[in-house]
């Protein structure tokens, strides 16, 4: 049987519940701010590429309604990491730009690491889309500590 099959049977004994209500909380944190890194580091792409992010060119590449576009940029607005001009789309604040940035590393990271285990490198652009949003610094701090130590 393989460790995969032989997990997916359960665990021999189920966590703290404190533990395991502290993971499950981290997971639904990262997906909350896995939403709106998404949106700040496509904007800053389609700044960079086109000069501008209309709402309509971010819901086509994100796959969703014009009106969750809307309403997720409404967010950012929110959270003072976008604003908009009549007419002109979407700009990122200068939060904007350092949260894309430091999305836009993690994501390089997660890739690197992911390629550098084996993983065909499509492969690993996909799998670092869901991946990237959900990693802790200090896993981070590790992947970087070994694709130093494998460069050496």
């Amino acid at each position: 049987m393989t460790k995969i099959a032989s997990a997916a049977r359960g665990p021999a004994m189920l966590p703290d519940e404190a533990d395991q209500a502290q993971r499950f909380e981290k997971a639904r944190s990262a997906q909350a701010g896995a939403l709106l890194e998404d949106y700040v580091e496509l904007i800053d792409d389609l700044l960079g590429s086109g000069g501008e992010a209309r709402p309509t060119d971010i819901a086509r590449r994100l796959g969703v309604s014009h009106a969750t576009a809307i309403k997720s940029i409404a967010r950012l607005k929110r959270e003072g990491l976008a604003t908009s001009k009549l007419y002109r789309g979407v700009f990122l604040t200068p939060e904007g730009h350092d949260l894309a940035a430091r999305v836009r590393a993690r994501h390089r990271l997660v890739v690197d690491l992911l390629i550098a285990v084996g993983v065909p490198e499509r492969c690993a652009e996909l799998d670092a889309e869901g991946i990237e949003h959900h990693v802790s610094e200090a896993a981070l701090a590790a992947f970087a500590r070994f694709l130093e130590a494998k460069r050496k």
